[in-house]
């Protein structure tokens, strides 16, 4: 059986003790693949650089909608010589992507209004930006979408859908490759509503520990009536450590965890989910492409 985690900080100083034993743990719990997304520049060239080192690894590059403020003039040239320079091309026509790079993606990107770091405008403003790169490019985005506390209609996700719309309209309009696999919603916490609007432009949805959590119910519900063919396996790692681990740190070799509590909700076997995901994955990232 094969897993893959799609999304991982495995570059953060919380590994940093046992980085290579988080590894093989993984591989022996069948994780063939990691995603490690970048959250600003130091950190997108820092998972450049781990995910060069390591086969079963992959980067992605990106500023996070929390690390916002750190956008400056010249952030977007950098991600842009960042992505050529892993690839060693400096073809940014959105027909070749960054092939032979261990890039893969572009993101984590997206929207915050939980945290409120940075202003809805400014936030709205450099994920237009880091979209446009993604298109020319050639590489499908990861992105991230968090509600503000207690909010009482999906503003975030009205935001996001809105200019995902767009985005993808004129990759449809330009014929970009990319249209048909323009990325995933991290770690989905949204409604039923806004995930089948996201299916509809042709994203995928990533699932998190957060459904393996007994108090999950509408979460589980989601997850259950979502086609799996658009679902992906992530961890999050460190963060959001699924059950019965809740309160430890997370690591890739909990993916398995995700997988078996999906299997449970689409009443089928953890080695059918793992192989769909898996695929899922392939397809969205061009993992063969990229070696």
């Amino acid at each position: 059986m094969i897993l893959v985690d799609t999304h991982c900080h495995l570059d953060l100083d919380h590994f940093d003790l046992d980085r290579a034993e988080v590894l093989e743990r993984a591989f022996k719990a069948g994780v063939a693949h990691i995603l490690v997304p970048g959250l600003n520049l130091p950190s997108s060239r820092s998972v450049v650089r781990l995910a060069g080192n390591h086969p079963m690894l992959s980067a992605a590059i990106g500023i996070h909608p929390t690390e916002a403020s750190t956008w400056t003039d010249t952030t977007l040239a950098e991600l842009a010589s960042l992505a050529s320079g892993a690839s060693g091309s400096s073809d940014t026509s959105g027909t070749s992507g960054a092939s032979g790079s261990s890039i893969v993606a572009l993101g984590e990107i997206g929207l915050d209004y939980y945290w409120d770091a940075s202003t809805r405008e400014v936030q709205l403003h450099i994920l237009r930006l880091q979209l446009d790169l993604a298109a020319r490019l050639g590489l499908p985005v990861i992105l991230h979408l968090r509600e503000a506390r207690q909010a009482a209609q999906e503003h975030c996700a009205g935001d996001l859908l809105e200019i995902l719309e767009t985005w993808v309209s004129r990759l449809r309009l330009e014929e970009n490759p990319l249209a048909q696999r323009p990325g995933v919603l991290h770690s989905f916490s949204g409604s039923l509503e806004t995930a089948r609007q996201a299916l509809r432009l042709g994203f995928y949805i990533g699932v998190a520990g957060p459904v393996t959590y007994r108090n999950s119910l509408a979460r589980q519900e989601i997850v259950a009536a979502l086609p799996l063919d658009h679902l992906l396996l992530e961890t999050d790692a460190p963060f959001q450590t699924p059950h019965p681990y809740r309160g430890k740190r997370n690591e890739p070799s909990y993916v398995r965890l995700i997988a078996d509590k999906i299997a449970l909700l689409h009443s089928r076997t953890v080695e059918e989910v793992a192989a769909v995901t898996s695929e899922n994955a392939e397809r969205l990232f061009a993992w063969k492409e990229k070696v």
